[in-house]
């Protein structure tokens, strides 16, 4: 009678040690591999804003930050083109970037200013929207800090531009659309840029779309100025025709 055969247990326990190490990291390698596809591959973008594109309007930091909640439109749209970065502050934060995106921010500091003006003199590529009247709806009050800036207070970094925001209250309210650059923007209780040049002043604009948009040289930098946020809103109708106006506004601002 033939005797049983032993099982070789310490090459069996190697044979299984090698096989998990395999399988651990051929799922590292397909995690790597993921996330290499899903992460932002194109160029640095700067974004300092009060309005909710990066972040979710919430009323704590578990809400904030809730993947439930479906990104804004504007996120999904930038983040196909660019690397974005969140800003909370301009002066220090500015470092290494080429493009910055400001939407409705907070009122700036004098070193803010100051940190605006020379990174775009330097070279820096802007695109600004700087609303009047915003019109997006917001789930906190008026007066809470959590709440978008309702009126923009941008008047020492436009005027050292050569320009003055206007706004007319009597103008009708309601989103309609205004021609601009082969496309269209939509707007909503816009506000008016014109040219207001001073003996401080460091930039040479050139008013479009009946002065909602300003285009300015500033040194060897470049501003775009748009006079309306509606356009961000995360409740607009047609996405579509949001990202194509966002669309022509970034190629304008950000052309070499």
């Amino acid at each position: 009678m033939p005797r049983a055969r032993v099982p070789n247990l310490p090459a069996m326990s190697l044979r299984r040690s090698f096989l998990a190490l395999a399988v651990l990291l051929g799922l590292i390698c397909a995690g790597l591999a993921i996330a290499r596809r899903e992460a932002p591959t194109g160029p640095g973008l700067g974004l300092f804003t009060s309005l909710p594109v990066y972040w979710n309007e919430a009323a704590d930091l578990s809400g904030l930050l809730d993947k439930a909640q479906q990104p804004h439109w504007a996120r999904e749209a930038l983040e196909r083109r660019y690397t974005l970065r969140p800003l909370d502050v301009l002066a220090g934060g500015l470092d290494g970037l080429s493009y910055l995106l400001i939407a409705q921010p907070r009122p700036l500091s004098p070193a803010e200013n100051v940190a605006l003006d020379g990174w775009v003199r330097g070279g820096g590529r802007l695109l600004l929207f700087a609303d009047p009247m915003l019109t997006a709806h917001s789930t906190f009050a008026i007066g809470d800090k959590r709440r978008p800036q309702d009126v923009v207070m941008l008047s020492p970094i436009l005027a050292r531009w050569g320009l003055a925001l206007q706004f007319d209250e009597g103008q009708p309210d309601g989103e309609h659309a205004v021609a601009f650059d082969g496309g269209t923007l939509p707007v909503d209780l816009p506000g008016r840029l014109g040219l207001a040049r001073t003996a401080d002043t460091v930039g040479t604009c050139r008013l479009l779309a009946q002065g909602l948009v300003a285009d300015c040289t500033i040194g060897r930098g470049h501003a775009l100025v748009v006079a309306d946020a509606a356009l961000l809103d995360g409740e607009g109708e047609s996405p579509e025709s949001r990202e194509a106006a966002l669309a022509l506004l970034l190629d304008r601002a950000f052309a070499d």
